[in-house]
């Protein structure tokens, strides 16, 4: 058996890879001619048939499946800062010299996006140096880590827009 250098002209599909596009419409002899195979008239016949779900007149699926969950639209995006995260930007000396950490920072380094509006710090990682961080709202875990290394906490609450009438 011997073995074909890959070329330009060797360079070929695999067998069945490609199929021709069926011609519909041109004559009875070809097997699909008069209704190009859609059947009778009617809506199945028409280009743009939207029977998707219909199950003949009984309840269709997913009006039998029950739903769950609810999605608020009113909910704020908030992005979690951690102390893993915390410790990340210590380690790679990303704190300027004012040493707080907050959403100007974040959005600086690149670690949020701007359109977030609220930071909620959670008690995850540990923390090893004392710093100051300001954030619209912490856990109870992540305020005794903050205790510990005598760091400090501003909690500052987004403003919110009031309705005019």
């Amino acid at each position: 058996m011997s073995v074909e250098l890959l070329k330009l002209e060797n360079i070929r599909e695999n067998p069945g890879a490609r199929h021709r596009r069926k011609v519909v419409g041109r004559g009875i002899g070809s097997g699909k001619g008069k209704t190009s195979g859609r059947g009778g008239k009617g809506q199945t016949a028409r280009s743009g048939v939207s029977l998707g779900g219909f199950e003949g007149g009984q309840t269709p699926i997913y009006r039998r499946m029950p739903k769950r969950g609810f999605n608020n639209p009113f909910k704020k995006p908030t992005y979690e800062l951690d102390f893993i995260k915390i410790s990340r930007i210590l380690k790679n000396g990303l704190l300027p010299e004012s040493g707080i950490i907050d959403r100007a920072l974040l959005i600086k380094i690149g670690y949020m996006p701007k359109y977030i509006k609220n930071i909620t710090l959670l008690g995850n990682g540990k923390l090893d140096k004392a710093i100051s961080v300001r954030v619209t709202k912490a856990t109870i875990g992540a305020k005794k880590i903050l205790e510990k290394t005598g760091s400090k906490l501003i909690e500052e609450k987004t403003s919110v827009r009031k309705d005019t009438k």
